[in-house]
């Protein structure tokens, strides 16, 4: 880190990219329809909603979704849908790129990468129940201020600037003597 007299260094507040990860998700849910299922004729997600909050250096996301499982019973004869709502909770850790945020007031990013899918759908051991296997994938980012430190290029010295006549500029006292008003309006 350069030190705060040098002159070719800079530090800038920014808003940056501070914490990133990533994580793919696989959960069983179990399904109870009120027949004894014969055989699964299909299964499919619905309705997914979630949100994210920071947890330390990670990223909780809490969300909910819909299963629906089309079986058959009565010996395939007869056909149903059941639909069971499903709520979860992931933590995502952050490979943190700066361990320092100037504040504590960030804004967390969470995208759902892969919505959730049906891998599998079964009837469970006992013959009563659907178990739902599933699997979803979620990237989050951790934005927060931070503080940025740049070189300036040795070439970048401007030498308008530099060859400014500072005395021969407007002061402030006649800026405030400038009339603001010498303009006509003219509608009057």
């Amino acid at each position: 880190m350069p030190s705060e007299n040098d002159a070719r260094y800079r530090e800038i507040v920014t808003k940056a990219v501070c914490g990133k990860g990533k994580k793919h998700c696989k959960d069983t849910h179990v399904i109870k329809p009120p027949q004894k299922p014969s055989s699964i004729l299909g299964c499919w997600i619905i309705n997914h909603e979630y949100e994210a909050d920071r947890k330390g250096d990670s990223i909780e996301v809490n969300g909910h979704y819909d299963v629906n499982v089309w079986y058959s019973y009565d010996d395939n004869t007869k056909t149903d849908v059941m639909t069971g709502n499903v709520s979860y909770s992931e933590l995502i850790p952050l490979k943190m790129k700066q361990k320092e945020l100037i504040s504590d007031e960030v804004d967390v990013i969470a995208r759902a990468v892969k919505q959730p899918n049906t891998l599998e759908a079964s009837i469970g051991e006992k013959g009563k129940d659907v178990e739902v296997e599933v699997e979803k994938e979620f990237s989050a980012e951790l934005v927060g201020e931070t503080k940025v430190c740049i070189q300036i290029h040795p070439d970048a010295e401007d030498d308008d600037y530099k060859n400014v006549k500072w005395e021969e500029q407007v002061s402030e006292e006649e800026l405030k003597k400038i009339d603001t008003d010498f303009l006509e309006d003219k509608d009057h």
